[in-house]
């Protein structure tokens, strides 16, 4: 036995392995059978399949026992501290796959705390232990203000993994934040196709409520989709956790700062790169209703799942108000009979009643970004401020914090509502101008009739650029050298404006102001390298620099030399050894692309959702046998024929797949 173990040891990795895992039954190797996609994918479809039926899930932990979807969230950890791609699963080491699998057995066991520091099951890939001895209280205070270690999050993300498709499809379509398929940019759509008719407006934050949520209403949300006692167990215990950073800058650091002062910071090996540039400045051009993610005890990247967990009682709740407030007019123009009634044609432009009427139609319309919603009324104010006394107690009621006035404000359209950086006002049309001959006054106009205007926020604009120190005063602001890409090149330093420029353009898609937002940011952008160029190159002004440079700088530029004749750039660019150099972008206006006006859908889902619709359809009986029975006979024409092979084969490889596979695996005999 000892020469056998000897004779292993010598054997290469991939043999080694491969011949301890035939040995091994329990060998981590062993137990990877599935493809952990799969999984996701047939709990996907059993939850959609329940839609219309909701029924709590009994037994959840059996997905706690396959070690593929510990794998697979061990795979997306991995990413997420290291910066890096997934790292695949062939590669993962064994005393890694080892350390995976006893977390997983303390999980199932139920001896796993979160937060643990002394009993460390796995490490992060580029954690490296310290050998440095050092004191028991700098110890705790760093493992403190380290925050959770590496095996929390591989906890949440597997708990993320099992808990997203179960309540994916009980959420409220009101609902766009922390949500596949949902972004910022589905609200602005929406606000534009479907908020166009009101005049009132409440505009809610909640974060203070949502921030102190009760862990036993959070546990009574989930039990409205899992009944599983391990799975609630474990969350209760994680939002018990709390981490406290403050103790290691309270504690450490200003003792460091006081000594010395703050050096040049040298990345470690296995260390991940930051962010670059123009993605570190478009973060703090998020705006207030997405920059705020939720976090809860030692819940991680479950924590934004919860929230919405919790605030889909408001969501139910106003759902139901919606349908009570409604009172159609026969005498309106819009929504006279049901609230399926568009409030436009989408191929026409979002008209906005002049003013509310007893002859008006009475309704309302809801939707939530995370903590922040906003509720559109037409009606008389007395019943916006009826509406935000009843929001306010249903608060209390159910989240058990009542929110403050501050928060929940009523606004008129005129005024113009902020949402999400960008501004939601009318504007009126005036086709028919008159002017007389030599004054060029108005005689007389008419205005056909007012128009939605969702614009960008250009004051918000300027504050963020003030605050990344790139321009100076409010009004009329300046421009200030980009500092922090002093020591880039400038093929560097124009691809990083680049990507920032066309980042901030698809950001501004929908605005109506979209060019002259575009534009101004184009302008700050390019001044202020401009002004960088002047320094680093010893040219006096930004003038100097488009003379030689050009208006979109794409001529390189180099420092003056006494007496030497530097290289041509095309010749160091045939050579390899320099950057080609991008032109700034938008450096015209009639470059900047315009305003998406394509109408969104009424009734949109996501693309994914659409696909499990289908799919789930397409598995009925009854719609297979309709399918087989349609024939598509009497055609000769070659598109015609191809597209029948295509929908046999759809439909066989179907039926095919149902015979040989039967129906999906219940949840209670995982």
């Amino acid at each position: 036995m000892l020469l056998f173990h000897g004779a292993l040891r010598r054997l290469p990795t991939i043999f080694r392995r491969s011949i301890s895992s035939s040995i091994d039954p329990k060998h981590p190797c062993n137990l990877m059978k599935q493809d952990p996609i799969e999984i996701c994918a047939d709990l996907w479809l059993q939850s959609f399949s329940r839609r219309d039926f909701p029924v709590a899930f009994v037994n959840l932990t059996g997905f706690l026992k396959k070690f593929d979807l510990w794998v697979l969230a061990y795979q997306r950890a991995s990413a997420h501290f290291t910066g890096s791609a997934y790292p695949p699963r062939n590669v993962i080491h064994v005393p890694t796959l080892r350390n995976l699998q006893s977390l997983q057995e303390s999980v199932i066991s139920g001896s796993f705390s979160w937060g643990s520091t002394s009993d460390l099951l796995i490490r992060a890939p580029n954690d490296v232990p310290s050998t440095k001895i050092i004191s028991k209280r700098k110890l705790k205070l760093l493992a403190r203000a380290a925050g959770p270690p590496f095996q929390d999050h591989v906890v949440s993300e597997l708990l993320l993994l099992v808990l997203e498709p179960i309540f994916e499809p009980r959420f409220s379509s009101r609902s766009h934040a922390f949500r596949p398929g949902r972004s910022p940019h589905t609200v602005i759509r929406t606000i534009r196709s479907n908020f166009a008719g009101y005049l009132w407006f409440i505009r809610g934050d909640l974060s203070a409520v949502s921030e102190r949520f009760d862990h036993d209403l959070v546990i009574r949300c989930l039990e409205k989709g899992t009944k599983d006692p391990k799975i609630l167990r474990l969350i209760r215990s994680g939002l018990k956790f709390s981490a406290d950073p403050k103790l290691l800058v309270d504690g450490l650091e200003e003792k460091r700062k006081k000594k010395r002062k703050k050096k040049k910071r040298v990345l470690k090996e296995n260390e991940p790169k930051p962010d670059p540039y123009w993605l570190r400045v478009f973060f703090n051009f998020s705006p207030d209703e997405a920059a705020q993610v939720p976090s809860y005890g030692g819940c991680g990247i479950l924590s934004p799942l919860l929230l919405n967990l919790c605030l889909n009682e408001l969501d139910v709740w106003m759902e139901e108000k919606i349908v009570s407030y409604f009172k159609p007019s026969k005498l309106d123009s819009i929504w006279k009979n049901s609230l399926r009634d568009g409030s436009h044609n989408p191929a026409w432009p979002e008209f906005v009643p002049a003013a509310g009427g007893k002859e008006k139609t009475k309704r309302m319309d809801y939707i939530r970004h995370g903590s922040h919603f906003l509720v559109g009324i037409r009606g008389p104010r007395e019943d916006a401020a009826e509406l935000r006394k009843e929001i306010m107690e249903f608060c209390e009621a159910t989240f058990g914090r009542r929110p403050e006035n501050q928060s929940l404000q009523i606004e008129h359209v005129t005024r113009g509502i902020e949402f999400l950086d960008h501004v939601i006002s009318r504007r009126v049309i005036y086709p028919n101008l008159r002017y007389t001959g030599s004054g060029g006054k108005i005689v007389s106009q008419k205005g056909v009739g007012t128009l939605l205007s969702v614009s960008a926020s250009l004051e918000r604009c300027i504050r963020h650029f003030r605050n990344l120190e790139l321009v100076k005063g409010d009004k009329d602001p300046e421009p200030l050298p980009c500092s922090p890409m002093l020591y880039s090149g400038q093929a560097h330093t124009n691809a990083q404006m680049n990507k920032l420029l066309e980042t901030l353009a698809d950001w501004f898609r929908y605005a109506d102001n979209r060019k002259k937002v575009v534009g101004f940011c184009a302008y700050v952008v390019r001044s202020s390298i401009a002004k960088l160029y002047a320094a680093r190159y010893r040219l006096k002004s930004r003038a100097k620099v488009y003379g030689l440079s050009g208006r979109d700088l794409r001529r390189p530029l180099r420092e003056s030399t006494t007496g030497r004749a530097a290289p041509e750039f095309s010749d160091l660019l045939r050579m390899g050894l320099v950057d080609a150099i991008e032109g700034v972008q938008f450096s015209r206006f009639s470059l900047i692309p315009t305003c998406d006006y394509a109408p969104f859908p009424r009734n949109w889902v996501p693309h994914h959702e659409r696909v499990l619709d289908e799919l789930l359809r397409l598995q009925n009986p009854k719609v297979l046998g309709e399918l087989m029975g349609s024939g598509f006979g009497g055609r000769r024409l070659p598109l015609d024929e191809m597209s029948r092979i295509v929908w046999s084969v759809k439909v066989n490889g179907q039926q095919r797949r149902a015979l040989t596979q039967g129906p999906g695996p219940a949840i209670e005999s995982c």
